[in-house]
């Protein structure tokens, strides 16, 4: 699929990979294994696309072009479909390029919902109708919070549910070696009160509780954002944290600050943190899990979201009898406010609407649409479908990051990306390295509320 810009090839540009799936092969055989086949054969029973054609543009490419192509053709080999799959890592431009040229794709995956949520406003994508948002409010955990993170006013200013998501990531979440833990005699917290005695615990063994890093080059300072909002997600409400993203909550609120100074409460105590408070600010983020894999260990938990094995010692085994494993960053007893989690992932769009188009979307009510990439070796893929058999998650790792998400009773799309570039990717970040240098929490608050305040 090559579309043109001002006369330039549009592969020319961009990284863009496309191909058919209509006639691949099946990733795993019907019939074998713990998928949900019945759920595939009642799909197939009800739509019958023979000769149709449906185009799906997305961010992905490499190993996870690979696997969006594994799953949809069990949508091609079900309905008949000529289905193809374009992917670009500049999708965000290409995509908005497209339909303002009338060339998009039948439909489009999005990494962002604040990019979904401008494309609506302005016309560009089709809503996928009340018994679409009801399904998912019915068959994700903490459903209506998925149904909130795909709906947006549209060009009318109505607000319609317009994009599906699909593919989780999950950020919500402490590391920990569990050989360290069983030597010290420590047992992992089900609370915030838990941990933040466990963190007093530790520290009154002699030893030290966290390694927390923050640089990362021209990024430095995003992990803690990660924490923020995770703090927030743990002291407030959902709605509030709503109204934080949108600065309908001022940044610098005593709701937000307070959060900010429970991140604090971790990160600018030398006695909690390996090399000391004033180590946080400069310690690059991927050597910041080092320290747990020491002997004696310089730390015993790290917080971060699921792909920071990546930067564990190489063959490190992940899992509850492996050389690391993870628990969910809980919430207060005490603030009745469930189990909020904080992540990302993707969402699906129409585009340019056809009868495929929708019937793609229904596809990925299907528990077979999630088992499929769940099952792919080497793949992140993460659900909060209550009906996909965690079984067929690869390994015991993935199962358990899956049991998080369907066990939440909140979900939250990371605030920062959310937020104004300027604000999210800008003021954010250097603020809380300023935080972590010495700055009290009031004043770095006031200086990135002046920053928004700015982009007005």
């Amino acid at each position: 699929m090559i579309r043109t810009l001002s006369g330039v090839s549009a592969i020319a540009l961009l990284a863009v990979s496309a191909s058919s799936v209509s006639a691949q092969d099946l990733m795993f055989p019907r019939g074998e294994g713990a998928f949900n086949w019945d759920s595939l054969q009642a799909f197939a029973d009800s739509n019958d696309l023979a000769g149709e054609q449906v185009t799906v543009f997305g961010p992905w490419l490499g190993p996870d072009q690979a696997a969006i192509e594994a799953v949809l053709a069990y949508f091609a080999e079900a309905t008949g479909a000529d289905v193809r799959y374009t992917g670009s890592d500049s999708f965000e431009q290409q995509v908005m390029i497209d339909a303002e040229a009338g060339s998009s794709a039948n439909v489009a995956v999005f990494p962002q919902p604040g990019l979904a949520a401008g494309m609506a406003s302005r016309g560009f994508l089709t809503p996928l109708g009340a018994e679409a948002a009801d399904w998912m409010a019915s068959n994700y955990a903490a459903g209506q919070s998925w149904v909130d993170l795909g709906t947006y006013a549209g060009a009318d200013g109505t607000d319609a549910f317009y994009a599906f998501p699909y593919k989780a990531d999950v950020k919500s979440l402490v590391w920990y070696v569990p050989e360290n833990f069983q030597d010290a005699g420590y047992e992992v917290p089900q609370s915030m009160e838990e941990l933040k005695a466990l963190t007093d615990q530790i520290a009154a063994d002699g030893a030290t509780p966290w390694c927390i890093g923050l640089g990362s080059g021209g990024a430095t300072g995003w992990p803690a954002t990660d924490w923020v909002e995770d703090m927030m997600l743990r002291t407030q409400s959902p709605e509030t944290y709503d109204k934080w993203v949108t600065n309908e909550l001022p940044f610098n609120s005593p709701e937000v600050v307070g959060a900010i100074e429970e991140f604090g409460y971790f990160a600018k105590n030398d006695d909690f943190v390996a090399g000391g408070a004033s180590a946080v600010g400069s310690t690059d983020f991927r050597d910041s899990p080092k320290g747990l894999f020491d002997s004696p260990p310089q730390c015993y938990l790290h917080h971060q979201a699921s792909f920071i094995p990546a930067f564990f010692p190489e063959n490190t085994v992940v899992g509850e009898n492996g050389d690391a494993n993870f628990f969910y960053m809980p919430a207060y007893a005490d603030k009745d406010l469930g189990q909020p989690v904080l992540g990302a992932g993707t969402l699906f769009a129409v585009t340019k609407d056809s009868p495929a188009a929708q019937s793609l979307i229904n596809f990925l009510q299907t528990p077979i649409a999630h088992e499929i990439w769940m099952a792919i070796p080497g793949q992140g893929f993460l659900t909060p479908l209550t009906t996909a058999n965690g079984d067929t998650y690869e390994n015991d790792t993935r199962r358990a990051l899956g049991e998080i998400l369907t066990s939440a009773t909140t979900f939250r799309f990371d605030a920062s990306d959310l937020m104004p570039g300027g604000v999210g990717a800008g003021s954010f970040w250097t603020g809380m390295v300023d935080y972590v240098g010495g700055e009290e929490a009031q004043s770095v608050a006031d200086k990135i509320q002046a920053s928004w305040d700015a982009l007005k």
